[in-house]
């Protein structure tokens, strides 16, 4: 039973659920908005606000936990060089999602995830 259980699995075992929102991350980060699932939308969105949030901060620790979490460099510098002068003065809230409608194939829900 899942009772009281708040993880979101995404129906998918560890590994391909971490890579898949690591890559969510990164392309929101890179493209500032981008369409998915509800579902995934809402899984996204507090790992993009804590990534905003730890380049906000601007140290070198700060700068070395955003590099083990993207396996690659070029999010590390839009964070750091980009958002984070952006949102100095914002305390949260750094992206919005709007619904779209209902994908064709399956009916599942699909939003734009952007950042404000």
């Amino acid at each position: 039973m899942r009772h009281l259980k708040r993880k979101v699995t995404l129906d998918r075992k560890k590994a391909p659920r971490a890579a898949l929102l690591k890559g969510l991350v990164m392309n929101l980060i890179l493209y500032e908005k981008i369409q998915t699932t509800e579902a995934k939308a809402r899984a996204l969105r507090p790992i993009a606000e804590k990534m905003i949030t730890l380049g906000k901060k601007r140290t070198l620790a700060c700068r070395r936990q955003m590099i083990a979490f993207f396996p690659i460099e070029n999010p590390v510098k839009k964070i750091m060089e980009v958002l984070a002068p952006r949102y100095k003065d914002r305390a949260g809230g750094y992206t919005r999602t709007i619904k779209l409608g209902e994908r064709v194939g399956d009916g599942a829900s699909v939003v734009q995830i952007e950042l404000v």
